[in-house]
C-alpha cells in the first residue's frame, strides 16, 4: 500500500496512493494508521483522492480505525471520497460511521473544532 504521511502540529494527513483499497491492505493500513496513536499527534485525517474503489473489508476497517481514535479522544476524519467510493459507504451504512469531509482542508477544519471541543470539556 503506497501511502504518504504529512505531520503537521496538530494531525497527520495519510494520503493513501492506491486505485482500490483491497482486504488484503487492511494490515498494513493498520499498522500505518495504529501507530500514529503512540505519537504526541494523535489526530489523523486519511485522504482518499486517488481511491476509485473500497472493499467492504476494508470500509469496516476503517470504521474500526476511527472508532479506536475516538475511543481515546483523538480525532479520524476521511476526505475527497471519490463519487462511486462515496454511493458505496452511503449504500451501505458506513459513511454515517465515519466523520467525512469533501475537502482536506475542511478535515483540517473539523480536526481544529474537536481539538477546541476537547478543551472545553476539560476546563
Amino acid at each position: 500500500m503506497l501511502v504518504k504521511i504529512d505531520t503537521r502540529e496538530k494531525f497527520h494527513v495519510i494520503t493513501i496512493h492506491e486505485a482500490v483499497l483491497a482486504a488484503n491492505m487492511t494490515e498494513k493500513m493498520d499498522r500505518t494508521i495504529l501507530t500514529l496513536l503512540d505519537d504526541n499527534v494523535k489526530n489523523t485525517i486519511v485522504n482518499m483522492k486517488d481511491i476509485k474503489m473500497v472493499e467492504k473489508a476494508a470500509a469496516d476497517q476503517l470504521v474500526k480505525l476511527h472508532d479506536s481514535f475516538y475511543d481515546i479522544n483523538a480525532s479520524f476524519v476521511v476526505c475527497e471520497l471519490q463519487p462511486d467510493v462515496k454511493k458505496a459507504f452511503e449504500s451501505s451504512g458506513i459513511l454515517e460511521k465515519l466523520n467525512y469531509t469533501p475537502t482536506e482542508s475542511e478535515a483540517m477544519d473539523m480536526v481544529q473544532m474537536e481539538e477546541i471541543e476537547r478543551e472545553f470539556g476539560e476546563s
